[in-house]
């Protein structure tokens, strides 16, 4: 009896132990990712900050083609949103909205899972000699549950290889796309003269 009795003890101070340290852990979580793109700033903010062209370049498109994708407000910048309906576990239901865009620098996203919560995707493009650098971030907070604090020490884990596709692809799609014509590389020019 006396043994049952300390390894029960011993079971409750454990869970006790795990909780207090879950308690502990970081509740704000981010995750961030970068990728150097042979393309200007104007060309890598034009494929980011309209939803449209998102499947063409992120990865969870190719998890569940059959995903079905609603599109609403204006067609890309603020406001613009895309909703999302998947059967398939890894991409779920949800709803994405930009909710800032300052051209050429920055794409801000308001990101809703339903019961997974919520979160915040930022682009943030840089000028470069030669291109850009585009860094993809996610930032969300776990709450104050212990089970989802240590959920969060694996968010980079889970989401930074999604990251680091979709920013390749995306910069294998930029890199490849044909040199712009004759007239805009002017217009350009005198844009910045």
């Amino acid at each position: 009896m006396v043994i049952i009795k300390r390894m029960l003890t011993g079971i409750v101070a454990l869970l006790v132990l795990f909780l207090v340290v879950g308690f502990l852990l970081p509740r704000e979580v981010r995750v961030e990712r970068s990728v150097e793109i042979d393309a200007a700033p104007r060309e890598v903010f034009a494929m980011v900050n309209d939803f449209r062209q998102f499947n063409r370049w992120q990865p969870w498109h190719r998890i569940d083609p059959a995903t079905r994708y609603v599109f609403e407000g204006p067609a890309i910048g603020a406001g613009s949103r895309m909703l999302w309906y998947s059967d398939h576990p890894q991409v779920g239901d949800g709803m994405q909205e930009i909710v800032e865009s300052l051209p050429y620098s920055r794409v801000r996203a308001l990101l809703d899972f339903g019961t997974g919560g919520m979160a915040y995707a930022d682009y943030l493009i840089d000028a470069r000699e030669g291109g850009s650098v585009l860094t993809w971030t996610l930032e969300t907070d776990m709450g104050g549950n212990p089970m989802g604090r240590y959920a969060g020490l694996m968010m980079d884990g889970m989401i930074g290889p999604s990251y680091e596709q979709g920013l390749s692809n995306l910069k294998a799609i930029l890199e490849s796309a044909p040199a712009p014509p004759l007239r805009e590389t002017l217009e350009q020019a005198l844009e910045t003269a």
